[in-house]
């Protein structure tokens, strides 16, 4: 597994081995043993989520204020821009985001510490997104942030219009007004 530092310490890009040969593909996903000599990262799954969306969705940036959750996150058909933001307020790069294309092509996937707020924007046709979280769903911990906050400036490099969002996204507050971690 390749292991590359973002310019948010904490999440990484992770690019497994891929074997192809004339019949397809294989790859290992998730291996503890391997994640945690590459990474040096010991993390224990709870949960496997799976989401479809069509061009132009974008879900997030979201997080739960308590119960954090770590998330693996991976796109199995299609390609989204995938986008962290820093929600520790202890931290030096409170408020920073970092991005990366995952793709089925690049097999690429995020590792999203606990503490950091999480987005996607759908960028292909259709995109299948996986990922597993270190904690379970809590619904009364839920949060969004606000996707276009100009406090951010995430660069979502929208092709025009408006990115289509659930009315909690749209809603969101800013990342002055939100709910964020010590």
């Amino acid at each position: 597994m390749k292991v590359t530092e973002t310019s948010l310490p904490g999440v990484l890009i992770l690019e497994p081995r891929v074997f192809e040969d004339e019949r397809g593909f294989f790859l290992e996903s998730w291996n503890a043993r391997t994640f945690h000599e590459a990474t040096g990262l010991d993390v224990r799954f709870v949960q496997d989520n799976h989401s479809r969306s069509k061009r132009g969705v974008l879900r997030g940036l979201h997080y739960q204020i308590e119960h954090a959750q770590g998330k693996l996150v991976r796109v199995t058909h299609g390609e989204v821009l995938d986008v962290a933001v820093d929600l520790r307020r202890s931290s030096p790069h409170f408020g920073k985001w970092t991005a990366a294309v995952l793709s089925a092509q690049n097999h690429r996937q995020m590792w999203v510490p606990a503490g950091f707020a999480h987005g996607f924007l759908v960028r292909s046709e259709w995109a299948d997104f996986m990922y597993k979280t270190t904690d379970h769903r809590q619904a009364e911990a839920e949060r969004s942030l606000r996707w276009d906050d100009p406090g951010l400036g995430v660069d979502w490099q929208l092709a025009g219009g408006r990115p289509l969002l659930a009315s909690k996204d749209a809603e969101a507050p800013t990342i002055a007004e939100a709910d964020t971690y010590a």
